[in-house]
């Protein structure tokens, strides 16, 4: 696989449900529905778009939002692109740049 897709729906009652999914090739309708699309081959945003509004395109800090909610997936894509990836949680980071 090489794409993740996430799509975002409003539902009746006003809530927001999300859809997630991966593909190997990305189809019209996916560019078309899919608020964000990453390639984890290239490392690179196709596409992001929350409500209409473009959001910054920096492919590291999307991954490290969605790498909360979907780490196995995340961590495949990486890996079945030749990727070898080490995230270092918030806490870790924090730690890293205020020793005690």
């Amino acid at each position: 696989m090489r794409y993740l897709l996430l799509t975002y729906y409003t539902k009746p009652d006003g809530k927001i449900d999300e859809s997630m999914a991966v593909s190997k090739n990305l189809k019209t309708r996916d560019l078309q529905m899919a608020n964000v699309i990453l390639d984890f081959r290239d490392l690179k945003v196709v596409k992001c778009s929350m409500g209409g509004v473009a959001v910054e395109r920096n492919f590291n800090r999307i991954v490290e939002y969605y790498y909360q909610h979907y780490e196995n997936v995340i961590s495949r894509l990486f890996a079945e692109n030749g990727y070898e990836i080490e995230m270092v949680k918030s806490d870790d980071r924090a730690a890293e740049n205020n020793p005690s």
